[in-house]
């Protein structure tokens, strides 16, 4: 299950709405900023695409953790993914 922008739950800065392109494809090493919607959808949904059976509840969870657990050590997108992926791979 992909989500939506009216999924997320927490108020988000919805910057370059002008040029979706931005957050679609791979990962990179552009620096995660945890307000931006449009990136924090990007990660979640990238993250839902490699997880069959991903539910909007799972989706929220993340959203959660991306918001109040990542470490600050995670900067690009690529380090928070990987933080993500093994966070939820020992937490589950």
């Amino acid at each position: 299950m992909m989500l939506r922008r009216e999924d997320l739950k927490l108020d988000y800065s919805w910057a370059n709405e002008l040029e979706p392109h931005l957050f679609n494809g791979e990962l990179t090493r552009r620096k995660f900023d945890r307000g931006n919607g449009n990136q924090v959808l990007f990660l979640i949904n990238l993250y839902a695409s490699q997880n069959p059976g991903f539910t909007l509840e799972e989706g929220l969870v993340i959203e959660d953790l991306l918001s109040n657990q990542l470490p600050l050590e995670a900067k690009s997108e690529i380090s928070v993914f990987t933080w993500l992926r093994e966070f939820r791979a020992t937490n589950v």
